[in-house]
């Protein structure tokens, strides 16, 4: 059994959020996700026992039915019926309380389930933000517009929709989503030779979403873990692609703060942007001011928030530390070498050929081991006078864990947060406390999932962008219909920095 609560602050007045809320029925007016709902036998919207029948927008038809329901406590829980979803046992309920200081109300919505355990962080996701915090979000939409006098939209009429489960992509469009795009579309993990391009039904945005029209695609090491199935944020037919840079063309209801013509940018899950254009909650979007070009925005914001998050959160250089950057010519190794060195680090830097060790020393690294030619632990331990490196940030993997942890000093920090060679493998931790070792896997996901994290990197970025700390070198560029070639470079470490997928005008 898991359990999700979340909560938030609404600014209105409780009977008002209550009289939105208690309408069992009323959830299609303001809730992005959902296209139709009725309530079966034509019961009254706030009978305890009633069953609501709703359809997504994506397709997928559920029923709910209420349990029970206080206007005095200004509460209510209801139950899951059918889903096209594995969350067996699903229970909700939604409180009301006011806010002592000032006339606002607090909310909570909290849930408990049993999912299958190999989908268990993609469901709690899922209830998390494309349920609860998505629904806040609109709730806070529908009541400005109200406030500021703006018509409330009519409950609108069944569509019909190809139905679809909520990680594939419906490849033909319906007679309700009459536009498609050009997207690459993976149909089953494996290869780069599952990057196909396809048409896809695109729908008009929902309720709380903008449309994006992508001029750059950025290309990441995740991409390539969807790709396989060794991170399960894509489940075929799924479109991969965790980043992007573009001009906003259309905005659903309930949106505000983001008008058409805006560029954004996005480096964060749910997976599309492979994609000529898509839909995607405002909340994910960064807004790019005009001296943050597309290109940079798509070939290095993924980058630079894992950049920062690596550098000071997961382990916080200082000014004297010795640091290791593994793949340092590649798109994140580059980042890090210069901010590492901002920051007052020494930079021990490993590379596979000459060339890229030209890259790295342009960027300041103070030293570069060529390691397909020497041993990069001796070569650490013979520039630092046998101490070690009390930082290594390891993006390879299986070829160079064992190395980074010889290289560390005592009390070292062995950050592993990729495996481009392959996994690596099982190891025993006690051999960890001959020098009091410590390592982190860090998910990205856990530092970016909320707009305020996020925000926090996003800002560190650009401000080291401006600032001249970092800068991000020309991307490599590949139309969209090239992704497979792009996959295939990047496995076989053919590239330096960063690479980016354009689509055709």
């Amino acid at each position: 059994m898991v359990r999700v609560c979340q909560s938030t602050i609404i600014d209105a007045p409780i009977d008002e959020v209550w009289a939105i809320l208690r309408d069992f029925n009323g959830h299609d007016r303001w809730h992005p996700a959902i296209a139709f709902s009725e309530i079966e036998g034509g019961e009254p919207v706030d009978a305890v026992g009633s069953v609501r029948h709703f359809r997504l927008n994506d397709g997928g038809e559920l029923r709910e039915q209420l349990l029970a329901l206080s206007d005095k406590d200004r509460r209510l829980s209801y139950c899951l019926l059918e889903a096209p979803l594995p969350l067996m046992g699903y229970v909700a309920s939604l409180r009301l309380k006011p806010v002592t200081d000032g006339d606002a109300t607090f909310w909570e919505w909290r849930s408990e389930f049993n999912p299958p355990a190999h989908r268990r962080d993609e469901l709690v996701k899922l209830v998390t933000e494309g349920i609860y915090q998505a629904g806040f979000a609109a709730v806070r939409a529908l009541l400005r517009r109200r406030n500021a006098g703006a018509p409330v939209e009519a409950r609108p009429s069944p569509a019909i929709v190809a139905p679809t489960s909520s990680a594939s992509v419906p490849l033909v469009a319906s007679r309700a989503a009459a536009e498609t795009t050009h997207a690459i579309v993976v149909e089953r993990y494996g290869g780069p030779e599952e990057l196909q391009l396809r048409d896809i039904a695109l729908p008009p945005p929902a309720p709380g979403e903008v449309r994006i029209r992508h001029t750059v695609i950025g290309v990441n090491f995740i991409d390539v873990y969807c790709r396989t199935g060794f991170f399960d944020l894509l489940r075929p037919p799924g479109v991969p692609g965790m980043e992007a840079a573009g001009i906003i063309e259309a905005v659903g209801p309930a949106v505000s703060g983001f008008s058409i013509g805006d560029r954004v940018a996005y480096a964060c899950p749910p997976v599309g942007a492979y994609s000529e254009r898509r839909n995607m909650a405002p909340e994910l979007l960064v807004s790019l001011s005009d001296d943050i070009s597309d290109e940079t925005a798509a070939a290095g914001l993924l980058k630079g928030v894992a950049a920062s998050f690596l550098l000071h959160d997961v382990h916080a250089v200082k000014r004297g530390d010795i640091v290791l950057i593994h793949a340092a010519a590649g798109g994140i190794g580059q980042l890090l070498v210069q901010w590492a060195r901002h920051l007052g680090a020494t930079v021990i830097a490993t590379v596979s050929s000459d060339d890229k060790a030209r890259i790295v020393e342009r960027l300041g690294s103070h030293h570069v081991v060529v390691y397909s030619r020497d041993n990069f632990a001796e070569a650490v331990m013979r520039l630092t006078g046998g101490r070690g490196a009390d930082v290594a940030y390891d993006a390879v993997g299986n070829d160079t864990f064992a190395g980074s942890l010889a290289a560390l000093a005592v009390r070292g920090h062995l950050v592993s947060f990729g495996q481009a060679s392959g996994p690596i493998g099982n190891w025993d931790i006690g051999r960890f406390a001959s020098k009091s070792l410590s390592i982190s896997r860090p998910n990205y996901a856990h530092y970016t999932d909320t707009p305020e994290k996020l925000g926090t990197h996003v800002t560190r970025f650009f401000q080291a962008l401006r600032q001249g700390v970092i800068r991000v070198e020309a991307p490599t560029h590949y139309d969209l219909a090239d992704a497979a070639r792009a996959h295939r470079d990047l496995e076989d470490r053919r590239t330096t920095g960063a690479l980016v997928l354009v689509p055709r005008a």
